[in-house]
C-alpha cells in the first residue's frame, strides 16, 4: 500500500514537472514584450570577461560599453536589465529555453546564428585579428605554420577560423585551435608561451593590452577575416522586442547619448551608418 501511495505521488511529481517544462517553452515560443513592460525587467546573457564590452570589474560591478549601452536603452522603457553571466559557448542554448531574454556582449552577426536568433540592427563594427608576442617574430598569418593557435570556444572568430581554413586553418599546427572558455585565459596562456598566436576581437585585444600596459609587447595582425557587425540577439518570437530596441539606438544616437558612451569606451564614435539614420 506504502508503495502504490509513493508510486502515485512519483507520477503526480513526473506530470508536474513535465507541466512546468511544457509551459517555460510554450513562454519562450511567443513575443514576450508585454511581459517585460508589466515585471518592468529583462534579462540579459553576457561573458562577464570580454573587456570593454560588458564584465566584472574589480569591485563586482558589472561594466562595459554594452552594460552602459542596454541600461540606456531599457531606461527609454522604464525597464531594468537583469545582467546574467553565461558560458559563451551555451549562449544560444540559454537563450532558447527561457534562461535569459537576449544576448547582448560583442555579439556577432552570423549566417550560423541568424538560422537560431533574431538580430537587431547592427551597432557597431569588429574584426578578428592575430595577436602575438613581439618576441616570437610572427608579424603576419604566413608565420603561424606550424605554430599553436589559440581562440575562444563558440566565438565567431573560431566559427570563421573553421569556415575559412585557407586564410588559417590550414597553416597551423593539427589545423585547428586550442579552445579557451575567455579570451582572459587565452592571454594569459599567450604571455607565457604555452601558444603562439591568438585569434581574438580587435575591440578586445585592444583594451586589454592597454589595460594591462602590455601593447608594446604584442603585434596585433590583421588578416583578410571579413569584418563583422556586433548586433543585439533575440528569440526569433520576440519580434516587438528587437523593433524597440532598434528605436531606442536610434533615439540614442539622435541624442548624442550613443556617441557619450561610446567616447567614454573607445574614445571615438563606433556607431554603424545603420544607427544614425
Amino acid at each position: 500500500m506504502a508503495f502504490k501511495k509513493w508510486l502515485v505521488g512519483f507520477v503526480m511529481f513526473l506530470g508536474l514537472v513535465s507541466l512546468i517544462a511544457c509551459s517555460s517553452s510554450s513562454n519562450t515560443k511567443k513575443d514576450r514584450w508585454d511581459t517585460y513592460q508589466s515585471k518592468k525587467t529583462i534579462t540579459i546573457g553576457f561573458d562577464n570577461t570580454f573587456v570593454p564590452m560588458g564584465y566584472k570589474d574589480k569591485k563586482g560591478k558589472n561594466v562595459g560599453f554594452d552594460i552602459d549601452l542596454a541600461n540606456a536603452v531599457f531606461k527609454q522603457y522604464g525597464i531594468h536589465v537583469k545582467w546574467q553571466p553565461i558560458n559563451w559557448d551555451l549562449k544560444e542554448t540559454e537563450l532558447t529555453n527561457g534562461k535569459i531574454d537576449m544576448i547582448w556582449n560583442g555579439y556577432s552577426v552570423t549566417d550560423e546564428r541568424l538560422k537560431k536568433v533574431s538580430f537587431t540592427l547592427p551597432y557597431m563594427k569588429n574584426e578578428q585579428v592575430l595577436v602575438t608576442k613581439k618576441s616570437s617574430g610572427i608579424t603576419s598569418f604566413e608565420g603561424m605554420k606550424g605554430k599553436i593557435l589559440g581562440a575562444q570556444s563558440g566565438s565567431s572568430g573560431y566559427a570563421a577560423f573553421n569556415d575559412q581554413p585557407k586564410v588559417l586553418k590550414n597553416l597551423v599546427k593539427g589545423n585547428d585551435a586550442t579552445q579557451y572558455e575567455t579570451f582572459t585565459q587565452a592571454l594569459i596562456d599567450l604571455k607565457n608561451e604555452r601558444i603562439d598566436g591568438l585569434l581574438i576581437d580587435r575591440v578586445y585585444a585592444n583594451y586589454y593590452l592597454k589595460q594591462e600596459g602590455e601593447l608594446d609587447n604584442y603585434n596585433i595582425i590583421t588578416g583578410s577575416f571579413e569584418s563583422e557587425n556586433f548586433a543585439v540577439g533575440a528569440r526569433k518570437a520576440d519580434k516587438i522586442l528587437i523593433k524597440k530596441v532598434n528605436v531606442a539606438l536610434r533615439k540614442l544616437y539622435q541624442s548624442g547619448d550613443f556617441q557619450k558612451i561610446s567616447d567614454k569606451w573607445f574614445g571615438e564614435n563606433v556607431a554603424t551608418d545603420e544607427i544614425k539614420r
